[in-house]
């Protein structure tokens, strides 16, 4: 049998000479020898950095990388019909999966979208695909689609719709150090869909994509009235003069967990001393690049600061100390927060 190695070295070979016209493409005989290819791709890999797959349509968990796939004819593939959310997992636990949850069913009710499971399921699944990934530090990403079924617009030809979620092995750690943000000139979402935590991100992908080209780690939203939105795929706090924590209100933006669990705990700060008031309202750009501190808010941050916006510094310049006191109280919640924060991850 040819080495399958070739094939695609061949192919690119033949592309890259430019001979459109003479180029072969290799039809697998069988389904034995497809796996063989697959088996080869991933033998390459230093470490495997999905340990696990769950598919409905597979119909449980998946350990091989090489059968980590969902059908071509899945609407979420073809139309962007589907939903997703995400979770942490912490030294073995799984922080707010709750809140996660509840999110990711909103979105899919609003992408008319049905779950084959009721919720405790989903809950029960991802638990044991956590414990099946034995993975220790890593995000949980889990999406519901309209399903397979065919390529037409209508999801009327799926006959079910289809859960899938993968286990990400990343050893993210806290951020200390600042980075620049410009703004987006790639027109936001409207609220409708920004509001819901669907899979068509294109425009966030574009907006990220213009901030990398221009030296920045990632732009900020403005909406059409001129307030201050959000990021690409994260949430936007500002610490003002008068020692506020101010976020945008989440009426046009997608309501971050991590963002409102920002809130909460940031109470203790205002007891303490160290915060005056904790609130979200109506941003203009003025204000917000004249405030003290900023900083994005997101799950694997869990807060980033932000140190320059369109080239001008954001207060001095420097990572503030009430950012990186927000960031503690988030990271010691993450490590240590309480058990309804928390769900332990079951040993195999």
């Amino acid at each position: 049998m040819e080495n399958s190695s070739s094939y695609s070295d061949q192919e690119s070979d033949s592309l890259e000479a430019g001979n459109g016209s003479g180029f072969k493409v290799h039809v697998f005989s069988s389904s034995s020898e497809l796996l063989e290819r697959l088996h080869e791709k991933w033998s390459s890999v230093k470490k495997q950095p999905y340990p696990a797959m769950y598919s409905s349509t597979f119909g449980g968990i998946i350990l091989d990388p090489a059968m980590m796939v969902i059908p071509i004819d899945d609407h979420m593939v073809h139309r962007g019909h589907g939903v997703f959310d995400t979770a942490i997992i912490l030294n073995g636990y799984l922080y707010e999966l709750d809140a996660h949850l509840d999110r990711f069913l909103r979105s899919a009710s609003n992408a008319r979208i049905s779950s084959p499971f009721p919720r405790s399921a989903l809950q029960s699944i991802l638990v044991q695909l956590s414990a099946a990934s034995q993975c220790k530090k890593g995000t949980l990403r889990y999406w519901l689609s309209a399903g397979p079924g065919d390529f037409l617009l209508s999801p009327a030809g799926c006959p079910t719709s289809a859960f899938y979620a993968v286990v990400i092995d990343d050893d993210f750690s806290q951020c200390k150090e600042g980075v620049k943000v410009v703004t987006s000139t790639v027109p936001m979402k409207a609220p409708q869909f920004a509001t819901m935590k669907n899979v068509n991100y294109l425009p966030n992908v574009l907006s990220k994509m213009e901030a990398e080209e221009k030296g920045a780690f990632a732009s900020i939203w403005v909406d059409e009235e001129g307030y201050i939105a959000e990021g690409p795929n994260v949430n936007v706090a500002f610490i003002n003069h008068d020692k506020e924590l101010v976020l945008p209100l989440f009426d046009k933006i997608l309501s971050g967990c991590t963002a409102k669990r920002l809130l909460e705990l940031a109470s203790k700060l205002v007891e303490q001393g160290h915060l005056k008031d904790v609130r979200n309202t109506n941003l203009t750009v003025e204000e917000a690049k004249g405030a003290a501190e900023m900083m994005f808010v997101g799950s694997t941050l869990p807060v980033l600061p932000i140190i320059s916006w369109d080239e001008q510094p954001i207060g001095d310049g420097k990572v503030g100390e009430l950012t990186m006191a927000l960031s503690d109280l988030l990271w010691d919640d993450m490590v240590a927060g309480p058990e309804v924060q928390r769900i332990p991850v079951p040993d195999v």
